[in-house]
């Protein structure tokens, strides 16, 4: 899975979990939280979504690392090549 899919998988999990976001503008290199509305409840669906639909599990401690969609994705991708996906 390529960097700009696993971006696509986290902006799919956002509309899910915050339907009302404009994700059309949002800019890979700059934190989400600062470009959306998103609490730390909304954090956790991601991260729950994550493991729920792509089995990949992401410590509390590395949860800094989901900041922004470029952050995710250099953190993800290793880990959706782990699950063969």
């Amino acid at each position: 899975m390529t960097k700009e899919d696993i971006k696509k998988v986290v902006l799919d999990i956002i509309s899910e979990i915050a339907p009302d976001e404009d994700l059309s503008n949002v800019q890979p290199g700059v934190r989400l939280r600062e470009q959306l509305d998103l609490d730390s409840m909304d954090f956790l669906d991601i991260v729950m979504e994550l493991r729920k639909k792509h089995g990949i599990e992401v410590p509390e401690e590395d949860y800094q690392q989901l900041a922004s969609l470029d952050s995710c994705a250099d953190y993800l991708t290793p880990k959706f090549t782990g699950v063969g996906a």
